[in-house]
Order: structure tokens, then C-alpha cells, then sequence
């Protein structure tokens, strides 16, 4: 290796020491999620409701809403709490999220959920519902902020 060579492979090899060094990566934050949503049907059903994302200490209130396709009988009330993963701005949560499933709750049962959004946010969600349901479909649910 000739001293000019060595001279640029040094120089290259600290640039890219220095480059790692001061770059601030890109971190993805975890949000708090409150979700409250009425949803009915027969065969095919709806959904709508409203909630409130947390995060980096400030809350931005959601609406909610959505379509089912295949069983579904009946109407419930559900009060979901999660988190919202990979999130970097609030504005990430907005989307379509989809979701295969299914349940029953005569009175009332316990719920859970993972959806993803095509930003990369995830739904982790559980909650209490309340109603006469019976569903074994193809959800989805929009979410937007307020």
C-alpha cells in the first residue's frame, strides 16, 4: 500500500468514525391509547367511537371508525387501553388498520387486538365489552386526529 493510498484510507475510515459518532438516530417512541367504540351489525357491521393518544407528555384526542365483512351479529360497546408502537409523531396514528379476528361476549367479555397501520404503527390494544356479539371477520378502522 503506498503512503498516499494509506493516507485516504485513514482519512475515509475516520470520517466514518466521526459519522457514527455525532449522528442522532431516529427512535421510534411508544404511545399511551384510549379507544371507547360502539359497534353492530348483522353480517356486515360498523363501528365508530372516539379516544386519545399520549405522547411526549402532550394528548391528542381520535376519532374512530370502521367496517366489518363476514359474521358479525349483534352490538357491543368496547373500552380499549394500549399502546401505540413505532410512533414517531402523532400525526403516525392516522391510517387504515386492519385485522382478522373473532369473538363472542353475551353481556359482557374481555377484547384484544394488534393492528398495524401502513406507517409502521402497531395497536396493541385490550378491553372490556359490553353487548350481545358474535363475529368472526375481517375488520377494519380508521383513525384520524381530531
Amino acid at each position: 500500500m503506498s503512503f498516499l493510498t494509506r493516507r485516504r484510507f485513514a482519512a475515509l475510515s475516520a470520517g466514518a468514525l466521526f459519522s457514527t459518532l455525532v449522528a442522532t438516530p431516529s427512535l421510534a417512541a411508544t404511545g399511551s391509547v384510549r379507544i371507547k367504540v360502539i359497534k353492530g351489525g348483522w353480517w356486515f357491521g360498523g363501528q365508530g367511537g372516539t379516544g386519545s393518544l399520549s405522547l411526549g407528555g402532550r394528548n391528542y384526542g381520535l376519532t374512530v371508525g370502521g367496517v366489518s365483512a363476514g359474521l358479525v351479529f349483534g352490538g357491543s360497546y368496547t373500552e380499549f387501553v394500549g399502546t401505540a408502537d413505532y410512533i414517531h409523531h402523532a400525526s403516525d396514528i392516522e391510517g387504515v388498520y386492519t385485522a382478522i379476528g373473532g369473538g363472542a361476549a353475551a353481556a359482557g367479555g374481555i377484547r384484544g387486538i394488534k393492528m398495524r397501520n401502513a406507517k409502521g404503527v402497531v395497536l396493541h390494544l385490550t378491553g372490556h365489552q359490553i353487548g350481545l356479539m358474535a363475529n368472526l371477520d375481517l375488520s377494519g378502522m380508521v383513525i384520524h386526529l381530531k
